[in-house]
This record gives C-alpha cells, structure tokens and sequence, in this order.
C-alpha cells in the first residue's frame, strides 16, 4: 500500500513538475514575442509607409507564440509576424532549414510585376539561375507547381489592408528565394515557348555555398580606364586598404569604374566614407539621416547629415562611373547615392535593391533570439528617399537589343566613362 502511495504521489509530482515547466515556458515565449512585438512598435522607422495594422499582428501572432513548443517554433512565428511589414531590411540573425533566404543576399532572381504579369527583370550572374538557363525577359507562369499569382497570393501577410505592387513583389522575391529545405521549379514562358526549369537540381542553390575568389579585385580595361570591383565586402573594413592599394596603381588611368553589383548584405559606413574620401577635397555631406521616432515621441523631429572628409595621399580627380544593380543592397546604396550627392560619379544600372533605411540589432531577454530592422530613414541630400533613387542612365536588361551582350551594364559603363 505504502508503495503504491509512494508512486501515485511520485506521478503527481512529476505531472506538477511537467505542468509548472510547460506554464514557465509559455509564460517566457509570451514575453519574449511581446518584447520584439515592443520593440518593433517605438523603433521601426517606416510603418508611415506601409499597409500594416501591428496592432492585429500583436494579436493573430502572440497566441501562436504562446502555443510554441520548443525556440524554433517560436523562432518560426517571428518569421511570419516580420513578414507582415514586408521589408527586406528586417531580419532575424538566425534561421532554421525551414526559413526563407535572405532578399536580396539569398536570392538569384530578380522578378517583378509588369502589366499583370510576373517578368524575370535581372538574373544574378555565376549562380543557379542563371546556370540552369532562367533568362531576362521570361515571364513566370509557377513555382514549385503553383500558379504564381496563387503562390503570391498565400504568401502574402495577413495583416497588411491594401495589396499594392511592393507587397505582392515583397512576397514573389521570398518566393524566389525559396527555403533551404526545398528545390525551387519554375514554369516559365520565353517566345510563346513554355519551359520547366529545375533551378537547384544540379548544383544547389549557390548563394548557399558560393565562395568569392577575392575582397576586391581590380584591373585596366582598354583606353586606359581603371575597374575595382567588391565582392560582397562592404562590411570589412580591411577593405579601406585594399582599395588605397587599388587606387594607387590606378591613379593614372584616365577614369575609374568601381562596380558595386554584387554587395547585397551591405556594410558600414566606416567603410563607405573611407572610399568616397579619396574622391574630394572638402568636407561635404553624402547622406541624410531622420529619426522619426523621436519626433513621434516627442513632437520635435531629429535630423542630421552624414559628413566626408577628404583623406589620402591624393585625390583621384578624372571621370567615375558606379555601377549598380538588384544586389547593390544597403551600405552599397549609401555609397552610390554619396557618389551622386558628392557630384563625383555618374550612376549606370538597373535600380537597386531598395533596402530602405539603417537598420539596430535587438535581441529577446529570454530566448535570446536576435533581430534587425530599419530604426533610421536614409536620404539622398537632395531629399530623394535612398529606396527612391534612380541610376543617372538607367538600363533595362529586358532590351532585345543587349540579348548578344555578355555583360550589359558594363558595356554601358565604359561608353558614359568615355
């Protein structure tokens, strides 16, 4: 008897146990959504340009993150309640094989809507897409056996009360990202011909796993014209002396061509000033800054520009042309923006990935789980919001007449150099 009592009262024990563990839990997943849901609400600076009631994500989310059983889970159900902003410069800096790549770091197309109809407007060179034979000016019929507008349609937020073209693009780009569990198939139409494509099947997807074979490289192209490329660098700033290295056996060419097409996960401003320096010899200013929130809290708005000041050992003087593209993301937009504002540098190019604002890190008390968003709006000086802004000769990749060129922008950049 006395050890059945024993056992019965070792059951409720546990059962007790198990039932404070799982309230303590709960009560842990509910804070931790409400801190980021916080967070969001007092710091994101562009919910003056979107379609988003965060009041319903608050509550259509928060439940399911009381339901989670487990930090992935939960890390799932921030990823959902992001997406309700559809904003590729918020991100969380962690993932799980189920999440969705990064846009535009993650991404080998770029695809938009055009007259009710979804057309490839730029396929990201050396990677799966183009590899498996995606072409500028396809139109997409489906993705992994789906319709696309039905696809777009399901991945689109559920609290978000006007579907314009930037939601319903927001939600196509993530469909094209894909996840990393899944191969991505697209239907697609090129010349009333219909085509399947199996982008990963090969190879993978490359922005898995692609390697670059250098920081920055750099060389002369005929007429004496020079070329300093980054790849994907902008956040190092060891790049600063690369460059001057650069510059310095480049200084006598008879202009410079600095390609920042393939810079999708941004950078610093360390870095960006450090290049834009070697450009002028006064002090100017290359970006604006507003703090919107401050004026939200406060009533008094917060502004301010960001200043370069001249460095180096001389200042290269002849003609610069930046060339841009869908990857010249974030940090790479502030430099080609400065160019602009700076007066130093004519723009060629597709428009840009339009990563709007700076972004401040933030993480959860309890779970530890870290996230991004835009805190700042960015400016050209000229008042242009940086999302906004249009290359000086801007190239459409889906021009019958560049189909026989290998690299289209570049051909246009050395022809405005000259």
């Amino acid at each position: 008897m006395k050890q059945k009592q024993v056992l019965y009262s070792s059951l409720i024990f546990i059962l007790i146990l198990l039932t404070l563990t799982s309230l303590k839990k709960e009560n842990q997943f509910h804070d931790d959504f409400l801190e980021f849901w916080t967070d969001v609400k007092d710091n994101y600076a562009y919910f003056d340009k979107k379609y988003t009631d965060w009041d319903k994500v608050k509550i259509l989310y928060l439940p399911q993150a009381e339901k989670a059983k487990n930090t992935n889970e939960l890390i799932t159900v921030f990823e959902n309640a992001l997406e309700e902003l559809y904003d590729n410069h918020f991100s969380l800096n962690t993932n799980l094989e189920s999440s969705t790549r990064l846009v535009p770091t993650g991404l080998d197309i770029w695809a938009e809507w055009i007259n009710n109809k979804v057309i490839i407007t730029e396929v990201r060179k050396g990677f799966s897409a183009e590899k498996a034979g995606v072409k500028n000016g396809m139109e997409i019929l489906s993705i992994n056996g789906i319709p696309i507008e039905q696809a777009v349609h399901q991945r689109i937020g559920k609290c978000i009360s006007t579907i314009d073209t930037e939601v319903k693009n927001y939600a196509l780009r993530q469909l094209l990202a894909g996840t990393y569990l899944t191969q991505r198939t697209l239907v697609v139409k090129q010349n009333d011909k219909t085509i399947t494509l199996n982008l990963d099947a090969a190879i993978g997807n490359l922005t898995d796993t692609h390697k670059y074979n250098s920081l920055l490289e750099f060389k002369k192209l005929h007429d004496n014209m020079g070329y300093i490329k980054f790849n994907n660098s902008l956040g190092e700033t060891d790049v600063v002396q690369l460059f001057d290295n650069a510059l310095d056996q480049l200084k006598n060419t008879n202009g410079l061509i600095i390609d920042l097409r393939e810079t999708p996960s941004g950078g610093n401003s360390i870095l960006a000033r450090g290049i834009m320096s070697r450009f002028i010899k006064t002090e100017m200013p290359y970006q604006k800054h507003v703090l919107p929130n401050e004026e939200k809290e406060f009533n008094i708005k917060r502004s301010w520009f960001e200043i370069v000041s001249p460095r180096g050992p001389f200042t290269y003087e002849k003609s610069i042309i930046i060339l841009v593209n869908h990857w010249t993301g974030s940090m790479g937009e502030g430099i080609t923006i400065g160019f602009d504002a700076l007066g130093r540098a004519k723009i060629v190019g597709t428009q840009m990935a339009g990563l709007k604002g700076a972004i401040s890190g933030f993480q959860t008390s309890r779970t530890k789980i870290p996230y991004a968003f835009p805190t700042e709006q960015l400016f050209h000086v000229n008042g242009t919001p940086r999302e906004d802004f249009h290359p000086t000769f801007q190239i459409d990749l889906t021009n019958t007449k560049y189909k026989e060129i290998e690299d289209p922008i570049l051909t246009e950049g050395i022809h405005y150099l000259k």
